[in-house]
């Protein structure tokens, strides 16, 4: 395999940023390079990772995918790793109860509505509104998680 390096995405890297996104099945909405971090193996976007701003300043770390052929190397580790070093604290995320685990390593724990921005609280209940009538449907219940970083326990 080729070495893979982390960068700042540029405006040439929009397609496949969203070519990704929508691979992995990911929210494919406001995806703006401009947030983004990009894993490149040798000129091709292996990996993506964006820090959202929501109005009332909550930092959301959305969109870690990578390839599937190039999962399982570290490299959404190491975007993860890199989105928390270059966003201050806190930082907020999404994710479905079954990746809850992935992040615990990084110092993400899931919080109580209580714990939850404004923005994101609004998101969560919607998400898991839709989840829950899902689950009605097909007869697997999932769960939407948010998750903080630097974070004070309420």
């Amino acid at each position: 395999m080729t070495a893979t390096i982390l960068r700042r995405a540029t405006a040439a890297d929009q397609p496949a940023i969203t070519a990704l996104i929508r691979q992995a099945g990911l929210n494919p909405l406001g995806l703006d390079w401009r947030r983004f971090i990009v894993a490149d193996a040798d000129g091709r976007v292996v990996g993506t990772g964006q820090v959202k701003l929501h109005g009332d300043g909550a930092r959301e770390m959305a969109s870690i995918a990578v390839t599937p052929g190039r999962q399982g190397a570290g490299i959404g580790g190491a975007i993860v790793a890199t989105i928390i070093s270059l966003t201050p604290a806190p930082l907020y995320l999404y994710c479905a109860d079954h990746n809850e685990r992935y992040y615990l390593p990084f110092g993400f724990h899931p919080l109580t509505r209580a714990e939850m921005p404004r923005s994101l609280c609004r998101i969560y209940w919607i998400g898991n509104t839709l989840l829950h009538v899902i689950a009605f449907v097909t007869g697997k219940p999932r769960r939407l998680v948010v998750m903080g970083y630097g974070v004070d326990a309420a």
